[in-house]
């Protein structure tokens, strides 16, 4: 199982003006992470709390469709093209970068042993898009279009693009190169692959984008491309069946979530740096950020009354950021707490051959370069402390589906927890349709017209 060792935030290594008694505060809020917890599972299935995410492992229904359509589109496609913004690709490129042979996409067909490349269009670049439609053969390549909603503009934009360009390759042919994983019932998305056809796949009620990762928004892709899914549940169902127990002392969830709280609004560390030492799990870093920053950014409480909350998320690299963003770290404000994720057992090994030993570079002769990283991930962590900085370590023992599922699980309780204790709805997603509706109306969506005249007045203002 994943282990979390919190050792590195302790005020005994970094003092009591930057550190915490741990062991003193988890006594202190025993009972109130049991509560927390308890409520958790007690409200997990209830409409409008936003937690059915937490059942997600448990769900063989979506696993079988998902299993089922992977094995009738099996070698029928060279490409698998992702549409999709936020949640709706974030967790997708963390587990297929964390689970693919590094490079899979310059793999030979043989080499991937016939399974598709995979593509993700997360963003609406102009030239990035083109680029990548210009390479792509149409023709063999499978479109799956992600939103919840159902109207995302950046979305369906590039649906609208697709589509258009699919139907002038294939004719009425294209709409089996395109699939959807939308809302049950309602949303454009639903309307138009019910009237053009498209084989649908559903984000559940309830769970929002950011937590959306082990629904067919996720495991389509992954079954796909040839990850074993059931691992993934797996992994998932024995870390939930770990932290259902209340018991502060025995839930890693827990303790890392009162931990980033405490190191908040007791030590004012409100910046929350992810750190892991593996480039596998780079876009980890990157769904934790949404995770983090949309589960506690929040200006209301649960009883209505104003708030301010929410710490920053930041993602490094290791060991890349030690020469880029350690020196602040280190020596800047202090006023983070850095997550590393280390790897107890890479899937291979390279040796570092002994040559050039007259010179500086001699002692690196002989090693391997696993061993380098961890010594380059031992030292950082010393030297954080020796500054007086605070740090906790996620210890997964081996990157496959089993463990990242423990690990993405292992997150998203840990949000859960920590917005109860902000005493706020990490469920929730309050003001993110802000910034949609002067999108829509920029671009002339029917009903907007009065906003767009007031927005461009601002505009012209600032």
């Amino acid at each position: 199982m994943i282990e979390l060792d919190f050792r590195g935030a302790d005020s005994k290594f970094l003092g009591n003006e930057n550190g915490l008694d741990i062991a003193q505060e988890f006594e202190n809020y025993k009972d109130r992470i049991a509560e927390i917890i308890t409520n958790l599972y007690k409200n997990k299935d209830a409409d409008g709390e936003g937690l059915r995410w937490m059942d997600l492992g448990y769900s063989q229904e979506t696993s079988w469709y998902v299993k089922e359509y992977a094995a009738l589109v099996e070698n029928r496609f060279d490409n698998i093209l992702v549409l999709g913004i936020g949640g709706s690709a974030l967790g997708g490129l963390a587990v297929t970068n964390a689970l693919l042979t590094p490079y899979w996409n310059m793999l030979s067909k043989e080499e991937r042993n016939g399974y598709p490349r995979i593509f993700f269009l997360d963003n609406i670049d102009p030239d990035e898009m083109n680029a990548l439609l210009n390479i792509l053969n149409l023709s063999k390549t499978l479109v799956n279009v992600i939103t919840k909603s159902g109207d995302t503009a950046e979305t369906m934009a590039q649906y609208m693009v697709l589509k258009d360009r699919l139907e002038q390759e294939l004719g009425d042919d294209y709409r089996k190169n395109i699939i959807v994983t939308t809302d049950k019932k309602t949303g454009i998305l639903r309307q138009i692959s019910e009237q053009e056809g498209y084989k649908a796949f559903v984000v559940p009620d309830d769970v929002g984008g950011r937590f959306s990762v082990f629904t067919a928004v996720g495991l389509l892709p992954f079954a796909l491309t040839g990850i074993d899914i059931d691992k993934i549940t797996s992994g998932i169902k024995d870390m939930d069946s770990a932290l259902q127990n209340p018991n502060i002392y025995e839930n890693i969830s827990a303790q890392n979530a009162l931990i980033h709280y405490l190191m908040d609004t007791k030590l004012g560390k409100n910046i929350t740096v992810m750190m892991p030492y593996s480039q596998k799990l780079k876009y980890v870093a990157d769904w934790f950020i949404q995770l983090w920053a949309e589960s506690l950014g929040k200006n209301q409480k649960l009883d209505g009354s104003p708030t301010c909350t929410g710490p920053t998320p930041v993602k490094a690299i290791g060991a890349t950021d030690q020469h880029t963003q350690i020196q602040l770290f280190n020596q800047g404000p202090n006023n983070k707490i850095i997550n590393f994720i280390r790897v107890g057992e890479f899937e291979t090994t390279l040796n570092i051959p002994q040559i050039f030993q007259y010179t500086g570079i001699g002692y690196l002769g002989g090693k391997t370069i696993n061993e380098l990283i961890n010594a380059e991930a031992d030292s950082t962590l010393v030297s954080l402390i020796d500054y007086s900085r605070p740090t906790v370590t996620i210890k997964i023992p081996k990157i496959d589906g089993y463990h990242i599922g423990q690990l993405l699980y292992m997150l998203e309780m840990q949000t859960a927890i920590a917005g109860a204790l902000y005493n706020v709805n990490a469920c929730e997603q309050q003001s993110g349709s802000q910034a949609r509706n002067y999108t829509y109306a920029l671009m002339g969506r029917k009903g907007y017209e009065e906003s767009a005249k007031a927005l461009r007045e601002k505009m012209l203002t600032v």
